[in-house]
């Protein structure tokens, strides 16, 4: 996992570097520079225009002009404050006009059809949130010390960066609290079966649909059976499972009314339960699913009309459970859990939601941001816009269901099924994925991340 740091934290880590801030400027600008040569394919004859700004984020590209000089490039260093609206011609504009730290718009020249390479951050993206504040130059690549900042990776942050290098300039981040998860990480963290495995080891309830709306029930079912577990049963209140329900999955007859108590006090052989889904919300359905989450002692997840039952009193439900609890809420659904949906810094509200609620909580998004109640988070990319499509959160569901029954802790299980989940959209066609197309996505995905292994 890539280390993401905050603006006030990576503050903190320069503040504490031993080495002079003369030298981790000398060692960002020798990184910016390799940078630019790889991105030019040389430096003799070249031409490069370096924008610096007051701050250290300038201090970088004034360093890293001197350096491109001793290799034969002609680099001119223009001041923030005396830029033309449109920069000089060159090979490659360097941003380095402001950094992680800028507060104030900022309206970048004109680079013309030069490359753009930003040194930390696009100058007027901001470095935790994303967001653009003003009109940033769109970088070809942004050159980031030590570790990833937040805003590269969301918000407005990821459509102006470009491709991202980390440069390493001795600074320690070991404190880092954010993780951008990868395939390494998340390989890494999958459950592997062991020989004496059999199905009853990594099993699953769903307990999602309603008559008439069986097909959330149904992936998320589907879904927890390719993404590992060796037994899922579905439990649909008021029955109804269509006619969709894989072969595979058992599917249990439940009442419409005064169901929560009995699957709560006989779970049978369960390690992991998924519910919400499809289930309508209805007040007698909304009262179930809240004493069913809190009455059963098994890792939960929580999705959909789910969400909706446990409301702003999830933290009251989830107080009174013994295991632990992921849940899965969309913008729309963050709102009626927090009163309110989400705001730019959205690392920020999605901690505060985990630590309120004690409750692991995913949301989802281009980039999807998982925190746990002690402020670990995970950040996940792997997916792209293939997964917004009706259904794609149940496949989701039941995928991190089967990551809980398969013994990860909640923050791993929710942050590894969102990477599975993306590489399993991205494995469906470029032009009209459905949910199914992930669901059979779902087997490629663990096969990338696990390779050759038996």
């Amino acid at each position: 996992m890539l280390p993401v740091v905050r603006i006030a934290e990576m503050q903190a880590i320069d503040a504490d570097a031993p080495e002079p801030v003369d030298v981790l400027i000398d060692r960002a600008g020798a990184a910016v520079a390799r940078a630019a040569l790889d991105l030019l394919g040389g430096g003799y004859g070249m031409r490069v225009v370096v924008l610096a700004g007051p701050g250290n984020n300038g201090a970088d590209g004034r360093s890293a002009a001197r350096t491109l000089r001793r290799r034969g490039v002609r680099a001119d260093v223009i001041e923030l404050a005396d830029a033309p609206d449109v920069l000089p011609a060159a090979d490659l504009v360097i941003d380095a006009a402001l950094g992680t730290g800028a507060s104030r718009p900022h309206h970048a020249p004109d680079p013309g059809a030069a490359l753009v390479l930003a040194v930390d951050i696009p100058s007027g993206i901001h470095g935790d949130t994303g967001e653009a504040v003003g009109s940033p130059m769109r970088a070809d690549l942004t050159v980031t010390f030590a570790a990833l900042k937040p805003g590269l990776l969301l918000g407005d942050g990821p459509a102006h960066t470009g491709a991202i290098r980390m440069a390493d300039i001795g600074l320690d981040v070991a404190r880092a609290r954010i993780h951008l998860l990868d395939d390494a990480g998340a390989a890494a963290l999958l459950p592997r079966r062991d020989s004496g495995a059999h199905k009853w080891h990594r099993s699953v309830l769903v307990v999602a649909g309603s008559p008439g709306m069986t097909g959330a029930a149904s992936m998320a079912a589907e879904a927890a059976q390719r993404a590992g577990a060796g037994m899922v049963r579905l439990a649909t209140p008021g029955g109804g499972h269509g006619a969709d329900v894989p072969r595979e999955v058992v599917t249990l007859d439940v009442a419409e009314a005064g169901w929560a108590d009995a699957l709560a006090e006989d779970p049978g052989k369960l390690h992991a339960l998924a519910v919400g889904p499809g289930m309508g919300t209805a007040m007698a359905t909304r009262h179930q699913i809240r004493t069913l989450v809190a009455g059963i002692d098994v890792p939960v997840v929580v999705d959909g009309d789910g969400l909706t039952a446990l409301g702003t009193e999830a933290a009251s439900v989830i107080g009174r459970r013994r295991s632990g609890t992921v849940l899965t809420p969309h913008d729309g659904e963050f709102e009626r859990l927090a009163g309110h949906r989400p705001g730019v810094d959205r690392v920020a509200d999605v901690v505060t939601l985990a630590e309120r609620t004690g409750a692991v909580v995913l949301l989802k998004g281009p980039t999807t941001v998982v925190a746990a109640p002690d402020g670990q988070v995970r950040l996940v990319r792997a997916g792209d816009d293939r997964l917004a499509t009706a259904g794609t959160g149940d496949v989701l569901t039941g995928i991190v269901a089967a990551l809980l029954a398969g013994g990860l802790d909640p923050l791993d299980a929710a942050a590894v099924g969102a990477h599975v989940h993306g590489l399993a959209g991205r494995a469906g066609p470029r032009h009209g994925t459905v949910a199914s197309d992930v669901i059979d996505g779902i087997p490629v995905a663990l096969g990338h991340l696990l390779g050759d292994e038996r």
